[in-house]
């Protein structure tokens, strides 16, 4: 394991900033940094409110501060260049990312985030992709619960099949359970999305790959389920998963992009992902799970509509009680097909509300990924680009979820040692 303060690209004052601290997920991300970073780590917070920081700062351990506006450049340029890797919880991200996003590579520093607005993602990859590749700059959005258990789940399938059956894998499914809450900033995202026109873009089920690879035709191009159905193979009702147009997109880019590296997940890889439903409701859990998610967006597409969600719901800085997040749990089950016929189950679980609790870890701990084990990262100090969680951190990244608590087991009839 490296030492928290080496880097090649030099000695900096901070290994990781933590920017938007004072917001809901940007408070929870310094608790969690206060209590499980390294010793030795040089970590500081940064946000546009200075008394507010000042409350986050003696709350947590007094870490040094920085105070900054995420709209000026001069403030994001020097921001980014006195850490190693910037760690952003400031939503929705193509409102306040784009210039810290900028300023990271310009100053060769790595960057993560919670985003799930695959159309910004996209219009950063066709404007940054190639720059960050060139200096080794891991810009990884999508290091939340959109879509960490999906990406990386998908990866260590992909991964066991290879090295214990030396065989590519032809199609993962996963499907998803949990319960939580919903922070401010999640909604402000969503219906920023709606107000830009980017959610229609997302529809596009390749949208995140690389130029060249975005074709229709390709095996994983399929569309989005709009149906629930019965899998026979999991004895259960599947509705189509809310973050599934996310998550999708994330894990087809991984794919993709390691089929550049000549490394491919396998000969005509698919994915697709689902809502597990329960018991004997299963069937009107999933059919209300499909009529929701298909009547909503339509509906807040309307101007009148968001307003009104926007009076109604929390607000940015606001979220889910301690005992909601305390109470809340995912599981992703990923169900692999190798292509000689092998089947294989990964399965990522954890306790805490997924959007807030799960999300927070996986964070952080890309994050701390990028300031300790930078020399055990895939391609060490060569790879960069707009990653995905899969392709910037790989076994690095299960290992410490792992040991930050989070369960992740392959069950494989093939090979049952």
């Amino acid at each position: 394991m490296s030492h928290p303060a080496s880097s090649h690209h030099g000695e900096r004052e901070f290994d990781v900033i933590l920017f938007g601290a004072t917001g809901f997920t940007g408070r929870q991300s310094v608790a969690y940094f206060c209590r499980h970073a390294p010793a030795g780590l040089r970590w500081a917070i940064a946000g546009r409110d200075a008394n507010r920081l000042e409350d986050v700062a003696r709350a947590w351990g007094e870490p040094p501060r920085i105070v900054c506006d995420s709209h000026d450049p001069e403030a994001m340029a020097a921001l980014a260049a006195r850490t190693r890797v910037m760690l952003t919880t400031v939503g929705p991200y193509r409102v306040y990312g784009q210039q810290l996003v900028e300023a990271c590579i310009e100053a060769g520093t790595h960057y993560v985030d919670i985003t799930g607005e695959t159309a910004w993602v996209r219009d950063l990859i066709d404007r940054f992709h190639d720059v960050a590749a060139a200096s080794a700059t891991r810009i990884v959005p999508f290091c939340g619960f959109d879509s960490v258990p999906s990406d990386l789940g998908a990866w260590i399938a992909v991964d066991h099949l290879r090295s214990q059956h030396s065989t590519g894998c032809r199609r993962v499914r996963a499907f998803h359970r949990g319960r939580g809450g919903i922070n401010g900033g999640t909604i402000a995202s969503f219906l920023a999305m709606q107000e830009s026109g980017d959610a229609a873009r997302m529809r596009d089920p390749v949208l995140l790959n690389p130029p060249g690879m975005r074709d229709a035709s390709r095996p994983e191009a399929e569309a989005d389920p709009a149906f629930p159905s019965w899998d026979p193979e999991l004895k259960a009702f599947a509705a189509p998963f809310i973050m599934g147009p996310i998550n999708t997109r994330v894990v087809r880019r991984s794919a993709a992009l390691a089929e550049t590296w000549q490394v491919p997940y396998g000969s005509g890889f698919s994915y697709q992902e689902y809502w597990k439903g329960s018991g004997a409701l299963g069937l009107a859990e999933t059919m209300g799970m499909s009529w929701s998610q298909a009547i909503f967006p339509l509906l807040a597409g309307l101007g009148p509509v968001r307003r009104l969600l926007k009076r109604m719901l929390p607000g940015p800085g606001s979220g889910p009680s301690e005992a909601t997040m305390d109470n809340g749990f995912f599981r992703c089950e990923l169900i692999a097909e190798g292509e000689n016929g092998q089947r294989i189950q990964v399965t990522l679980a954890d306790q805490g509300d997924p959007g807030n609790r799960a999300t927070v870890k996986m964070l952080c701990e890309s994050a701390l990924a990028l300031a300790v084990d930078a020399d055990e990262l895939p391609e060490a100090h060569q790879r960069g680009g707009i990653l995905t969680p899969a392709t910037a951190f790989g076994s690095v990244l299960r290992r410490r979820l792992e040991g930050a608590g989070m369960t992740i087991q392959i069950d494989d009839p093939w090979n049952p040692a």
